[in-house]
């Protein structure tokens, strides 16, 4: 049977609270939603912050963790369907020997 999630479930799964999805706003459990962390910079136009770089200015960037549905997830490409990767490496393997 395939492992739908990380997290292992315990006793505590519906009591850690909600999230709100980045991307359409919706209400997800923590356990269940897909969150990421990036890290963005101050300046957001990449000339810009070429040409301060070239000139010595010191930019700062910062973490900043987004949460997403698994509809949300999905549809970025940030997780594939139902394990898609992994039934290709295995099935993969056994066709090429053939």
């Amino acid at each position: 049977m395939p492992k739908k999630y990380k997290y292992i479930r315990r006793r505590d799964a519906g009591r850690q609270g909600t999230v709100t999805c980045e991307n359409c706003g919706k209400i997800v459990p923590r356990h269940k939603a897909i969150c990421i962390e990036t890290v963005e910079s101050v300046v957001r136009d990449p000339t810009l912050r070429r040409e301060l770089e070239k000139k010595g200015a010191i930019i700062m960037s910062y973490p900043v963790k987004k949460c997403y549905c698994v509809n949300c997830a999905v549809f970025l490409g940030i997780v594939k369907i139902g394990g898609y990767a992994e039934r290709l490496r295995k099935y993969g393997e056994q066709r090429v020997q053939i």
